[in-house]
């Protein structure tokens, strides 16, 4: 029996499979699983309990009361674990605002709408301070 050719072929085939082999896992280091978009109107994170302790909304443009239109707007809120939202940060097309607030009555404003940015800062007995 001639062994020889046998071992050859087989050889050969196992060289290709370890060259396909090594060729797919570059191709797959070079672009990681984390490379994916993650895409949504809105994103919520919640705690073990379940309760949302940050979101990501978009809130769509809408007539106010005395009739004007409030622009549309992306809010972050950072949520703690009494469920009141600490960190606002939202995106208007005229601008942006930020709140920081505390458990309490507390809390920081800076407005940036327009041409008109404002800063409120708000102590405990809900006396607005000067800054």
């Amino acid at each position: 029996m001639k062994l020889q050719p046998v071992l050859i072929a087989l050889t050969a085939v196992n060289l290709a499979i370890l060259g396909y082999l090594t060729l797919r896992t570059r191709a797959e280091a070079a672009t990681p699983a984390t490379a994916q978009m993650l895409r949504g109107k809105g994103l919520e994170i919640v705690d073990d309990a379940g309760k949302v302790r940050a979101s990501i909304t978009l809130f769509p443009a809408a007539r106010q009361k005395d009739g004007s239109i409030y622009p549309e707007t992306v809010l972050l809120r950072l949520i703690n674990s009494h469920g009141k939202p600490t960190v606002k940060i939202s995106s208007l097309d005229d601008g942006a605002a930020m709140s920081l607030g505390s458990d309490g009555p507390a809390y920081a404003q800076i407005l940036a709408r327009d041409d008109k940015p404002v800063l409120n800062l708000i102590d405990r007995d809900g006396k607005h301070l000067a800054p």
